[in-house]
């Protein structure tokens, strides 16, 4: 770690000791509150993690600090199952900061990790995602996918996507989160933002009161289990467009990850359904930026891969040819389809991430290498 933080700050009078904490983080403007028994409180800055000049926490601090953020549902799942999500946010006169929370045991202590939330929703552009999102966000039915690792910015996107939605069409947008990450301010749209376990009890009541919500537009967030996904197909079948996110490493995986969800022996009703009903899958994950863009405050850009439904893409979904789908990927740039050698290229080029970052993730270091010299790979028939 890097060289300690100074000037602490001081929680106002009459709020939790441990906003002193997140303030911190706040005047810093770092994205990671880390706490952990035997260790001063940490921030992530820029990408790295460096110590306040702060006391070693204690057991005792620990609990101090947290318990008081807890209501007795959430101090009861922390009891029964050792780790709570949950959203804290933290009020300078009328602007809100929210910080989306996992508190957690580990060797019978209490950790926390915390990550600073935006309050206004950046645009396609700030975030520097593709502008086809905006064209994949005006589906009116269907299920669009955000796929990718814990922290490569899922949320994030599918915000903005939806801004993008709100400042545009006069829809009932319906939102099921825990937490809820961002907030939005109604435009054109009307936005209900649902968190579980305060304004519902669980994803299964959330999702079946959203279809009589009249919506428009429904998020379901992850789609973790059977009956998550399940709901939300319902919900595209129905004549909504769902947006949800999936752990999955690449656009094409995406496919066997949901499949994954299921029996084998429900694969193939599922492939008629995912063929009929999934619009797009985007796949991110965020990567550090040079140390030009770093220095104007911009440290970690997007580098995505698009899947959208066509009828080659329904063919091979259909045909269990998954494997094919890469292919189908790199000869759709035409429908703004885009695989992660295209996209790396994209932002070496334009001089916002390192060649050396670009080789690292990429999934083929020699196929960017021959795209960064312009040389295209002829692409194999898969019709």
């Amino acid at each position: 770690m890097a060289t300690a933080i100074e000037a602490p700050v001081e929680a106002l009078p009459n709020e939790p000791e441990a906003n002193k904490l997140f303030r911190m983080v706040m005047k810093y403007k770092g994205s990671d509150l880390h706490m952990k028994v035997g260790m001063p409180p940490a921030m992530r800055l820029a990408g790295v993690l460096r110590y306040m000049q702060l006391p070693v926490l204690s057991i005792a601090d620990m609990e101090r600090l947290m318990y008081p953020l807890l209501s007795e549902r959430q101090r009861r799942i922390l009891e029964e199952t050792g780790g709570i999500d949950y959203a804290h946010i933290v009020v300078d006169g009328e602007i809100e900061t929210r910080f989306r929370v996992n508190l957690f045991k580990q060797r019978g202590r209490l950790s926390l990790v915390a990550r600073r939330v935006n309050n206004s929703i950046p645009n396609f552009e700030g975030l520097g995602l593709p502008e086809v999102l905006g064209d994949i966000s005006g589906y009116d039915q269907g299920i669009i996918i955000l796929a990718g690792v814990t922290g490569s910015g899922k949320s994030t996107t599918i915000a903005s996507m939806l801004q993008y939605v709100n400042e545009r069409e006069r829809y009932h947008i319906v939102t099921i989160e825990d937490p809820i990450e961002y907030t939005f301010k109604d435009d054109k749209s009307i936005i209900n933002q649902r968190e579980v376990g305060i304004d519902v009890c669980d994803w299964e009541t959330a999702l079946k009161h959203a279809v009589r919500q009249d919506p428009d537009i429904i998020l379901v967030g992850e789609m973790r289990d059977r009956d998550t996904f399940s709901a939300a197909l319902h919900a595209a079948e129905t004549g909504h467009l769902v947006f949800g996110t999936i752990h999955a490493s690449s656009a094409p995986s995406t496919i066997s990850r949901i499949l994954d969800l299921f029996p084998r022996d429900m694969h193939s009703a599922m492939r008629q359904n995912l063929a009929f009903n999934l619009k797009a899958i985007i796949a991110q994950k965020l990567l550090p930026t040079t140390k030009e863009l770093a220095a104007k405050g911009q440290s970690r850009v997007p580098t995505c891969e698009i899947l959208r439904m066509n009828p080659t893409v329904k063919k091979l979904i259909l045909n269990e040819e998954d494997t094919k789908l890469a292919d189908a990927i790199r000869i759709g740039k035409d429908e703004g389809m885009m695989d992660f050698t295209e996209s790396l290229k994209q932002l070496v080029q334009a001089e916002k991430i390192e060649r050396g970052t670009a080789f690292e993730v990429a999934p083929s270091p020699e196929a960017l290498k021959m795209a960064l010299k312009g040389i295209t790979i002829a692409q194999p028939g898969i019709l």
